[in-house]
């Protein structure tokens, strides 16, 4: 049931009526009408900016537009006032009959209260992390990890068809360089000896069992070979270890993936599939031999003074073209990633999200270009840029990690405070902003703490539940159950802001999901346990506001109903940022 859906379609029907009966001009497009919470809340409990955006169309002034369009939401069942602001802005007060309707929804559907036809089942491949696998994660990883999957969870509750990917970065120097360093402790692990690591290898204690394992394999059978005969055997057995410890840490975070993706199958095996799509772009005069001019200001990473191959990305809005080769022959990383997008295309995939450190903004309008190219204009793709997660205990940065020896891991960070308090921190802050995570905050047990406040709200309601199981025997056990319960004898304003806060939530759905926003989930999550809470703390002070009441049974019943709703809701978004919902705090 969402409120600000049904009351813009009675909008759009009373827009349609004058119509009809001539006292506005037909055909007029109603889909930039929209009903939404006004600023003031003294102003009442909808707003629509119907006659603003109407009433150039319709050749009238705003003001007047709006006292038409007034006159005839009046008649609509449970309005109880309708007032025309300003120049033109309606206001729209509910009776408060109105609002029990809504918990019985939420009631009814519980935890699927809010889920959304948005989507309409349309295909979207989410693609996050796609970390090199070279070593452990960091916590640098964690935010864009975390920010993916509650993308892709969000997506799924408004009504998307979901595929979650993550793209191993397998070919290039970076997995060369991890093979080498594999060997080193290969060698210790068959010599018993400490090995020096020369800079520009991996240092970190994470390959010590990667080269112990080597050595129960192998035994010395490499130990005197040239590096062309145990690189590629050393490079595929280091790159899986790698992939197993990511996996490891990921599900530590609660995250899985439905596809990984090996960027070296594009190009090793029996079909070269970059060079197949460099030549179906060349076919379709996307791909060109030429030279790139100097660059004017900035320098251009890839700039060669040669001819060479280049994508004619300038076309679809970027800057320059780019370059697919190197001066080796080798396909740069941009070949590669044109590849993989033309794969996804291929597999269906007309909408995609990418989730990209934001040192990588300068990547996106190329890939943006690539994209359009390879699928003739028919597929998208949206890019969401993560800033840097900034690491403290108790207001002191954290540099390095035991296991890494470089950075701090995602498996420290989880370990030490929890996944729960990860995910949700990572998601208290917009993702394109920077975030500090200070350890010691997010395990304090203090209203200062989001997710310890919203956890604990959840836990209140349930102890709430299970304290009224105690004193009423006779009481319903299932939520549905209070939907038949004396909903209207809620009518004090603490109920009805946590009633009118219920209502918001499939609407706040939807906006998060069609903006990429899943802080905001958060964010009302933080809000909606802070009404509860302060709706608890006023029945500490005033015992006729409690939620229970021994010699009332019936109003008792009316505000377990409305606990429910608040349980239901906060457990459905916490759902949604894979955050749980805590029956107890601990």
């Amino acid at each position: 049931m969402n409120v600000y859906a049904i009351f813009a379609d009675h909008v759009r029907e009373a827009v349609a009526a004058l119509a009809a009966e001539g006292q506005v001009a037909a055909g007029l497009d109603l889909s930039r009408v929209v009903v939404e919470p006004p600023r003031d809340a003294s102003h009442g409990d909808l707003a629509t900016n119907a006659a603003m955006v109407l009433s150039k169309d319709a050749g009238m002034k705003p003001r007047d537009l709006a006292e038409r369009i007034a006159g005839k939401l009046k008649a609509v069942e449970g309005v109880a006032r309708v007032d025309v602001a300003g120049p033109g802005f309606i206001n729209i007060g509910l009776d408060a009959a109105f609002w029990p309707a809504v918990l019985a929804a939420v009631l009814r559907h519980g935890t699927g209260f809010g889920r959304s036809t948005l989507g309409a089942g349309e295909k979207v491949n989410v693609e996050y992390v796609s970390a090199n696998p070279t070593g452990p994660m960091h916590v640098g990883h964690c935010r864009g990890a975390v920010f993916g999957d509650a993308m892709a969870r969000l997506l799924a509750f408004a009504g998307f068809a979901v595929t979650k990917e993550y793209y191993i970065n397998d070919a290039g120097a970076q997995v060369d360089v991890l093979a080498r360093s594999a060997y080193l402790r290969y060698r210790e692990a068959v010599t018993g000896e400490k090995a020096e690591i020369p800079e520009g290898l991996y240092p970190g204690d994470y390959l010590v069992p990667v080269g112990q394992e080597l050595a129960q394999v192998h035994g010395g059978e490499y130990m005197s070979s040239p590096e062309s005969e145990w690189l590629p055997i050393f490079r595929s057995f280091a790159i899986g270890a790698m992939m197993v410890m990511i996996r490891d840490d990921l599900a530590a975070l609660g995250i899985e993936f439905d596809v990984f993706f090996s960027e070296r199958s594009l190009s090793v095996g029996a079909v070269d599939r970059v060079g197949a799509t460099i030549e179906a772009l060349r076919a379709s005069g996307e791909v060109y031999e030429g030279r790139l001019p100097p660059p004017k200001g900035a320098p251009i990473e890839d700039w060669e003074d040669r001819e060479q191959t280049l994508f004619r990305s300038t076309d679809f809005g970027d800057d320059v073209d780019r370059p697919l080769k190197k001066s080796d022959g080798s396909y740069t990383y941009f070949a590669g990633d044109i590849a993989y997008h033309k794969d996804k295309v291929d597999r269906g995939f007309l909408k995609m999200i990418d989730v990209w450190g934001a040192d990588h903004g300068g990547y996106v309008k190329r890939m943006q270009a690539a994209v359009k190219a390879v699928s003739g204009g028919r597929a998208s793709l949206d890019v969401e840029l993560i800033q840097l997660v900034r690491l403290f205990r108790n207001g002191e940065p954290v540099r390095m990690s035991k296991r890494a020896g470089s950075f701090v891991t995602l498996r420290d960070v989880v370990d030490e405070v929890g996944r729960d308090a990860v995910r949700f921190m990572m998601l208290f802050r917009k993702n394109d902003a920077p975030l500090d995570f200070d350890l010691a905050k997010v395990i304090e047990q203090s209203r200062e703490n989001p997710v310890f406040y919203v956890q604990y709200a959840h836990a209140r309601a349930k102890s709430i539940l299970r304290n009224a199981a105690g004193e009423f025997e006779d009481l319903p056990q299932e939520s549905a159950a209070f939907a038949d319960a004396p909903l209207a004898r809620l009518d004090d304003e603490g109920e009805l802001t946590l009633l009118r806060r219920l209502a918001s939530w499939p609407r706040l759905v939807e906006q998060a999901a069609a903006a990429r926003e899943p802080h905001r989930i958060s964010f009302f999550l933080h809000d909606l346990a802070g009404e509860f809470h302060g709706q608890w703390n006023r029945g500490k002070d005033l015992p006729h506001l409690r939620f229970i009441i021994e010699n009332d049974r019936e109003l008792t019943s009316a505000r377990l109903a409305l606990v429910h709703g608040v349980a239901a809701v906060l457990a459905s978004g916490l759902k949604v940022l894979g955050v749980e919902a805590v029956d107890e705090m601990k």
